[in-house]
């Protein structure tokens, strides 16, 4: 079997593997950046969103970002200003 049937039969093993998604009513203009940026990024528009999608979800959301943060400062009892955190990076940067 040719490399190329190889690959093209395990894209369809993991396809099967894989939910598909709709999405309708999408801008013409925000489906026409999507498009150029992924040519730009040498991919399929398929594949650059699929990207775009897992990284979307592997990133915390803000609020999760925060309790985080919450959780933290409570169990540590750290408080620190945003100018003392300004004050200690312009000290670094000297």
């Amino acid at each position: 079997m040719s490399d190329a049937m190889l690959a093209n039969q395990h894209q369809q093993q993991q396809n099967a593997c894989m939910a598909s998604i709709t999405i309708r009513d999408v801008p013409e203009d925000t489906r026409a950046e999507l498009a150029a940026r992924a040519a730009r990024s040498g991919r399929s528009m398929q594949e650059y969103v699929r990207l775009k999608l897992v990284e979307l979800a592997a990133a915390p959301e803000r609020e999760e970002v925060l309790a985080r943060i919450a959780r933290r400062v409570e169990r540590t009892g750290t408080r620190v200003s945003g100018q003392e955190i300004i004050a200690a990076r312009d000290a670094e940067r000297r």
